[in-house]
């Protein structure tokens, strides 16, 4: 996970039109972003159009961004939440077009990818069950749920720095657990 130091940085360059950052920009936060999206449409393409929208943003605007002493994270997060839910009011308006109307698409995975997804949540859910007490529902609610990390050290009664480091150490056990 990178520092919202580099991150800043990252969007920084990506002013600067600077192809590398972008990638690696879009490395350091889509899974995130892609939950903030996900969680709000409630529709796994959606969210993935959606969020391809926020990097097209985040590319044609990254000089709005301005170093506050927020997190960078807080205005991607913004900018995905806003789009996904633009997204959401003109669904809610009613589709008008035919296509729409009679959408008979089915979006779920084939058998194989199930399969596939299946066996990896029994490794991630394995390795969470390997980290301390606590941890593993910290990891979940800020990866899974978008519980700040304000919330989440609110909850289990720790500083919100100890929060941090509680979901970086965990991510790198999950990483190591996962690479085995």
């Amino acid at each position: 996970m990178s520092t919202p130091e580099e991150i800043e940085a990252l969007i920084a360059r990506v002013v600067l039109r600077d192809k590398a950052a972008f990638s690696a920009l879009y490395d350091a936060t889509s899974a995130k972003l892609f939950g903030v999206c996900l969680k709000v449409l409630d529709n796994r393409a959606e969210a993935e159009e959606a969020l391809q929208e926020v990097f097209l943003r985040i590319w044609r605007k990254a000089d709005r961004y301005s170093v506050t002493g927020h997190s960078p994270m807080t205005w991607l997060i913004t900018l995905a939440r806003n789009l996904a839910i633009d997204r959401l009011r003109k669904r809610q308006r009613g589709r008008t077009d035919i296509d729409e109307v009679y959408d008979l698409s089915d979006d779920r995975p084939g058998p194989e990818a199930c399969m596939i997804a299946n066996s990896e949540a029994k490794r991630i859910g394995s390795c969470l069950e390997m980290l301390e007490d606590g941890r593993a529902d910290a990891v979940r609610g800020a990866y899974l749920n978008g519980d700040s990390y304000a919330d989440l050290a609110e909850r289990h009664n720790v500083p919100l720095n100890t929060m941090r480091t509680w979901l970086r150490r965990s991510l790198m056990k999950l990483k190591d657990c996962m690479s085995q």
